[in-house]
């Protein structure tokens, strides 16, 4: 075997490299296919309609979260990890992909020393290539860092919340039935189609029951116009206050009910929150369930 430059293969990152990552996104899905990281890629697609800044490619985990990926064909640098990190905060993005060609050690420690924080999932992948006498040369992507195994505190007062709220939900829906609790200030499950999820928020004093958008920016807005036009119908089945957030600065929009009695700290009220999310919950999927039945994504 014999190791090709990359640039011999793929001359130009943006041109070349990417649009190939996009139609070869399953050899990527091997690589990640690694144990507890298990990670699965689909509807890649290369973003150019954010206005402040260009990332290579958007995809969506297997349960429609967004991820981002970010191609180097060089040695690691600080640049490109910073624009990694802006990239993940700016779209909300659960996990972050970056490949390059050559690893340093300080970036392998800094992926590593992020995943720590559990704030998200970051991996860093090798690119190499090589061929055989006079085969085309063929990629070799090899996993240098990945997330760890989630570490759930049994006693981080979030993880007893959702605990006691996911049984007495079970008791009225099974739309969070499979869901886990965590040490975290929100659980989410899917809607039915790619990229809509119905999520439960907690922060110290107060909660709030959501459904999220998070597709390709013009993707998100024309599904949130889409439900807009029944805005007057929804609001009146949910019976209760929603707000109608489109955050145009972002890739996600949210439809939330805000719920003021008291939150995580609150552990008097618990009982009385979690049924005010419960109800809140039930009647929003019940309020928007025939109308997302009707989208056409």
């Amino acid at each position: 075997m014999e190791r090709v430059p990359l640039r011999e293969v793929w001359d130009h990152e943006e041109q070349d490299f990417t649009p190939w990552l996009q139609k070869n996104i399953d050899v990527l899905n091997e690589v990640l296919k690694d144990g507890e990281t298990n990670l699965y890629l689909s509807d890649p697609e290369r973003e150019q309609d954010t206005e402040n800044f260009y990332m290579d490619i958007v995809a969506e985990d297997e349960r429609g979260n967004i991820v981002i990926i970010e191609n180097q064909l060089e040695k690691s640098n600080h640049d490109h990890l910073g624009k990694l990190i802006t990239y993940l905060a700016a779209t909300e993005a659960k996990a972050a992909i970056w490949i390059v060609s050559e690893p340093r050690q300080e970036h392998v420690d800094a992926i590593s020393w992020l995943n720590k924080s559990q704030l998200a999932d970051f991996y860093l992948i090798k690119l190499e290539a090589y061929k055989i006498e006079n085969s085309l040369p063929a990629p070799l992507l090899t996993l240098i860092a990945k997330p760890g195994p989630r570490i759930l505190n049994n006693d981080d007062p979030r993880f007893l919340f959702w605990t006691a709220l996911l049984e007495r939900m079970k008791k009225k829906s099974d739309l969070f039935a499979n869901i886990a609790p965590q040490s975290s200030i929100w659980i989410s499950t899917g809607a039915g189609k790619a990229g809509l999820s119905y999520q439960f928020v907690i922060h110290k004093h107060d909660v709030q029951a959501l459904f999220g958008i998070n597709r390709a920016k013009e993707e998100t807005k024309e599904i949130f116009n889409k439900l807009s036009e029944f805005k007057e119908e929804i609001n009146l089945k949910f019976t209760g206050e929603l707000n109608w957030e489109p955050r145009p600065e972002l890739k996600s929009s949210q439809i939330v009910n805000y719920i003021s009695i008291g939150g995580y700290l609150d552990e008097g009220k618990w009982q009385q929150i979690q049924d005010a999310m419960i109800n809140a919950m039930i009647n929003l999927e019940e309020a928007l369930r025939p109308h997302i039945d009707e989208l056409k994504i």
